[in-house]
């Protein structure tokens, strides 16, 4: 019973509820803002780390442990079932929550420290599995790879804040630093290294062109690099720079996707049209990103923006590209992942699997 309880369908599951519990205290937070009640300003923390943590990165901690030992043929005497790692992950998300609703940050630091344990094991497992791995790593392992190490970096500029390490001057710049080292350089190549396999598996066809998606990992590191590094200079004409960088390479990845879909004569799914709505709401929240830092070039800032631009900004990408494809991915991973549990022969697992997509 043990070996089924941690598989990684229920990360997913169990991040996906995280991900429902936040978007129920956002609404709370939105309607009280609409109509003038004041909240302890923690609300707003509790609802992005449960959705951050608890929701997407354990959904994609788990769908590494799904994909990771496939791609390098490594899994074969290994066990589906994590529930250290399964722990890890739900426990910091609970004491992070928790740190912050008792405003005692070292309680924050400590349980953020679980998450990072997580994720450091499970980056130096797959390093061991890549060198005992007779296949060279592909190129979506090579996404999961910089964006592990982006996390890394992210949490650690989070467990400096949580336990005073960082100046009070520099607080700031080390927020839009630690924020965008987890959305863009762990969730986002995360994705779009995920889906450079998994939408031409989704479609039954190749990828359109392999020579795009090595193009787009070796731009979108280095914007994100360049971004944060213009968010630690306070310099906002590197922010600028990075964020064109990082609007090309998206370009790059946006039409490798149109393509395949349409080389395979676009058909249209639950999961398919998920991932293309995705998509096109990345294409609008890099530009959108870049024209905020231009806003900031004048002071006070050409166009007024207040907190409901902020949330709108943000939110176009939290909900818009995250929250589209996570519902794409498990449109399609979930019925897979029961047909493969419970159906051992192929020839029957496919009529169970049109049951359960029906």
């Amino acid at each position: 019973m043990k070996h089924l309880l941690f598989r990684p369908p229920l990360f997913l599951l169990t991040g996906f509820a995280w991900l429902i519990l936040s978007s129920l205290l956002g609404l709370f937070l939105f309607l009280s803002m609409t109509r003038s009640i004041p909240l302890p300003p923690m609300l707003r923390l509790l609802h992005v780390h449960s959705a951050l943590i608890g929701g997407v990165a354990q959904m994609i901690l788990g769908a590494m442990l799904a994909f990771i030992p496939p791609l390098l043929m490594s899994g074969r005497d290994r066990s589906e079932s994590h529930p250290v790692l399964f722990t890890l992950i739900n426990v910091g998300t609970i004491g992070v929550l928790t740190g912050f609703w008792l405003q005692h940050y070292a309680i924050v630091g400590v349980a953020g420290l679980f998450v990072l344990v997580a994720f450091v094991s499970l980056l130096s497992d797959t390093i061991r599995q890549s060198r005992s791995s007779l296949m060279s790593p592909p190129l979506n392992l090579w996404f999961y790879g910089v964006a592990l190490v982006a996390l890394l970096a992210g949490l650690s500029i989070g467990l400096a804040m949580a336990f005073r390490l960082f100046p009070v001057t520099f607080l700031g710049q080390g927020r839009l630093a630690h924020i965008h080292l987890n959305l863009l350089g762990f969730i986002t190549l995360t994705i779009i290294g995920t889906m450079h396999n998994l939408f031409p598996t989704v479609l039954n066809t190749r990828l359109h062109s392999p020579r795009l998606a090595r193009l787009t990992f070796l731009i979108l590191p280095s914007g994100v690099v360049l971004l944060v590094a213009g968010f630690l200079l306070s310099n906002i004409w590197v922010q600028i720079g990075a964020g064109a960088i990082l609007f090309a390479g998206i370009l790059l990845y946006s039409y490798n996707i149109v393509r395949t879909w349409m080389d395979a004569g676009r058909p249209t799914a639950i999961a398919t049209d998920h991932f293309l709505l995705a998509t096109l709401f990345l294409v609008l929240i890099v530009p959108a990103g870049i024209l905020v830092s231009v806003n900031f070039l004048w002071d006070p800032p050409g166009v007024p923006f207040g907190r409901l631009h902020l949330v709108a900004y943000t939110h176009l990408a939290l909900i818009g590209f995250i929250l589209q494809t996570i519902l794409g991915a498990l449109s399609h991973l979930l019925p897979m992942s029961l047909a493969v549990g419970r159906v051992p022969g192929n020839k029957k697992r496919g009529p169970y699997l049109a049951t359960l997509t029906a």
